[in-house]
């Protein structure tokens, strides 16, 4: 791009975005990175008595015949197999071998933002996973996105399903990431399964917050992302008060109807309360009017949330 015309001085911003670019397209170019608990096999041609299987340890070493140990945490297998012929070309005469992973460790992964329980999870090829509201999920196979996203208790109701971020370890001793943006809206509706892509040790995904209500938020509830079903109380001047197990993301006027509905020339029909329970325990308490022609909307008829009470 550069040749024949001269020196180009670029804005930070344009800089920046060069270098998103780059790394989203390294994303694509994926490899396989040592580290503790892999065991390795390796064959030497000319000496097969140094041939075996060889555990990556809890400091990311190896220890070889005639060299010792030798520190491979968080090299691919190319950049591991240089190193060790570079040091066996000391003791041998010709030290080429062929490297591979014979078991791989179990994966990583950490999931932060808008999921139902982030934290740090362990994937491996056999996954059980339970959603709230549906029967175990059984995945076999090298561990994806989705997966841990169900391992984890499925997304919330906020959760910006275009917008998720995938932060990825590239080889060498420098802690450097390269990430990508997804979206899983992608896949839910058009089964991209490039939006899915299998996981690596120490990978990072992020759910942003959505800043509005997607228009297919049930939908989207109706996935395998999402938890089934909530538990919602609803309370006050209705035929049925009590406890209900509904959808995900059943919006406020579905709930109130399938509690009876509410009680003629009793129920205040323009003043019900919403409470909900906060993560750090907090309440907050909003009042909406009872309309049967509104549809899901975060003004007028907010879908609801797990252990939300409705008090007519």
């Amino acid at each position: 791009i550069f040749e024949n015309i001269g020196i180009l001085t670029l804005k930070a911003s344009q800089k920046s975005e060069l270098v998103q670019q780059k790394r989203e397209y390294l994303l694509q170019k994926n490899q396989y990175l040592l580290g503790p608990g892999d065991i390795l096999e390796i064959l030497f041609f000319d000496a097969p008595e140094f041939s075996g299987e060889y555990k990556v340890l809890n400091d990311g070493r190896i220890h070889l015949p005639l060299i010792g140990s030798i520190l491979l945490n968080n090299l691919s297998l190319q950049e591991a197999t240089n190193i060790i012929e570079t040091k066996f070309s000391k003791e041998l005469i010709r030290p080429e071998l062929f490297l591979s992973v014979k078991v791989a460790r179990p994966i990583k992964v950490s999931i932060i933002g808008e999921i139902e329980r982030p934290g740090l999870y362990s994937l491996t090829n056999n996954e059980k996973s339970n959603l709230e509201g549906v029967s175990q999920i059984v995945n076999s196979g090298l561990p994806t996105i989705v997966d841990a996203i169900q391992k984890a208790g499925g997304i919330t109701q906020n959760a910006d399903l275009r917008n998720i971020t995938l932060k990825r370890r590239v080889s060498g001793k420098e802690s450097d990431f390269k990430q990508a943006k997804l979206n899983l809206l992608e896949l839910i509706f058009d089964g991209n399964q490039e939006q899915n892509p299998y996981l690596f040790d120490g990978d990072v995904i992020k759910l942003n917050r959505a800043e509005e209500l997607p228009k297919d938020i049930i939908k989207i509830a109706q996935a395998n992302l999402s938890p089934k079903t909530i538990q919602v109380s609803v309370i006050g001047k209705v035929r049925n008060p009590g406890n209900l197990s509904v959808d995900a993301n059943t919006p406020l006027v579905q709930a109130v109807l399938l509690a009876g509905g509410p009680i003629d020339w009793k129920a205040d029909k323009g003043n019900i309360d919403l409470i909900r329970i906060n993560s750090n325990g907090t309440a907050i308490k909003k009042k909406y009017r009872l309309s049967l022609t509104e549809g899901v909307s975060k003004r007028k008829n907010p879908p609801l949330k797990d252990k939300d009470i409705v008090f007519v």
